[in-house]
């Protein structure tokens, strides 16, 4: 407890954690605000499945984006290493390597998406108007998908490379732009629906060409010579697919699990899929501002484990752990006490506005119930552990699975409770696997297939 107590007043800490997390926090915070703009802005034309209809694609566009995170995690990781040992040769060959991901995956992502899109709204049995809609908001959206994935590579190398600007500037600009778009295609030009999916398509180019002509300053801060001919050979790829391919399992089971809530809550009516997406907008609120904490965990972590200093790593988590137990206490009182007036601000349909207002409770309870999840992927995030957190993941969803089963005669009430639970079961079962390597002394240790490989730094 002494232990914990010093590393909290230690004020350079709490400063370095600051310098990181709070641009993520106001990029992050930018994040949701787009799907706040959305559903305002849709909420308020005339019919409810308009507004599902974006809840919709915009999940179905969201899991294709959401899979792929491991493009950031696993650039984060590796280039927080890399820069807490001053390697500035294998800080390009991550950059490099992310974005050659990015785009490749983007592409195949395009293909992949036109029979998952019919799958998955035959799954979902929507209304023949919120079917049509939907296609075609998810239809405009992938021609962003490359500047989006991108844009993702970039942000955690930035972050690995401990510059929290160049990511504060990237996703003000993508989403600055969406909403200034999103008002003038939809209200406007009266665009509805398919004008929504095009603002987000210019933004998100328009943040990737920012945050490309930003790498030129980071590069400069990090001297260093890429090994053009190392990128040719596997073993250089090996750990970072690695980790991508055990992070991609991780994402592509918690996007799953938020599949599963659209498609419940689908099934329910359209307005209770519409209620709930202005629900989830507020998870997406606190999660986005949780994460700029979380985010200064994966970049300092990562730095204390390149530098090997416990001492830094475990300043950094309790510094970092209490902001962020403080900030999601604050975000449940938040949906507690002004729920109303953030639902009010979504949507001017009666029914929706009932039904949402009424599950409030819920929304409330999760920030204090998700954030040690938040926090936990963190660490493991910059101990490049991608394989134990992979591990806990598909352990929380293999045991709320058929809880949600055994919850669905509840219907709404039942899916939240379900969800609530999973939530909870990703902070346990991380927690359960860090105290495993605690104890072991295993944090300092080169994970499994997960070892950096160094280039060299050049004159």
């Amino acid at each position: 407890m002494f232990r914990l107590f010093a590393a909290w007043r230690h004020a350079p800490t709490h400063r370095r954690v600051w310098a990181l997390a709070a641009p993520m926090i106001l990029s992050n915070l930018s994040v949701p605000l787009v799907a706040l703009v959305d559903s305002a802005v849709i909420g308020h034309l005339p019919h409810a499945h308009q507004l599902a209809s974006v809840a919709v694609g915009g999940t179905l566009y969201t899991l294709l984006v959401w899979v792929m995170g491991f493009l950031r995690m696993g650039t984060t990781g590796f280039a927080a290493q890399a820069s807490g040992r001053n390697d500035g040769g294998t800080l390009r060959q991550v950059l490099l390597q992310g974005l050659l991901l990015a785009f490749g995956f983007a592409l195949l992502l395009s293909v992949v998406a036109q029979p998952l899109k019919g799958f998955a709204l035959q799954l979902m049995q929507p209304s023949a108007e919120l079917d049509d809609l939907a296609q075609l908001y998810l239809n405009t959206r992938l021609f962003g998908l490359p500047a989006a994935l991108g844009s993702m590579a970039l942000i955690g190398w930035f972050l690995g490379a401990q510059n929290g600007r160049a990511p504060l500037a990237i996703l003000l600009t993508t989403n600055l732009f969406n909403v200034v778009l999103d008002l003038w295609f939809v209200l406007g030009l009266e665009w509805g629906v398919a004008g929504a999916a095009r603002a987000s398509v210019i933004a998100e180019w328009s943040g990737l060409a920012v945050g490309l002509a930003l790498t030129r300053g980071a590069l400069r801060q990090n001297p260093g010579r890429l090994d053009r001919q190392a990128l040719g050979r596997w073993v250089n790829w090996k750990p970072l697919m690695a980790a991508n391919r055990d992070i991609f399992i991780r994402s592509l089971a918690l996007q799953l699990v938020f599949f599963l809530v659209t498609v419940q809550g689908t099934r329910l009516g359209d307005t209770t899929v519409a209620a709930n997406a202005l629900l989830l907008n507020g998870l997406l609120l606190t999660a986005h501002a949780l994460d700029g904490l979380a985010h200064a965990i994966e970049a300092l972590s990562g730095h204390a484990i390149g530098a090997r200093n416990r001492l830094e790593l475990r300043r950094v988590l309790t510094v970092a752990g209490g902001w962020s137990l403080l900030a999601s206490l604050a975000f449940g009182l938040f949906f507690l006490f002004g729920g109303t007036l953030f639902i009010q601000m979504q949507t001017n349909i009666p029914d929706v506005r009932e039904m949402a207002i009424a599950y409030l409770p819920y929304l409330a309870a999760l920030p204090l119930v998700a954030v040690w999840s938040y926090l936990l992927d963190g660490l493991f995030i910059g101990a490049t552990r991608a394989r134990e957190m992979r591990n806990a993941m598909l352990l929380a969803v293999a045991i709320a699975l058929p809880l949600g089963w055994l919850l669905q005669d509840l219907g709404n009430h039942g899916l939240w409770l379900a969800f609530l639970s999973f939530m909870l079961l990703r902070g346990l079962c991380l927690g359960a696997i860090a105290r495993r390597l605690q104890r072991q002394r295993q944090w300092f240790e080169p994970p499994h297939a997960s070892a950096v490989v160094h280039t060299p730094k050049g004159p």
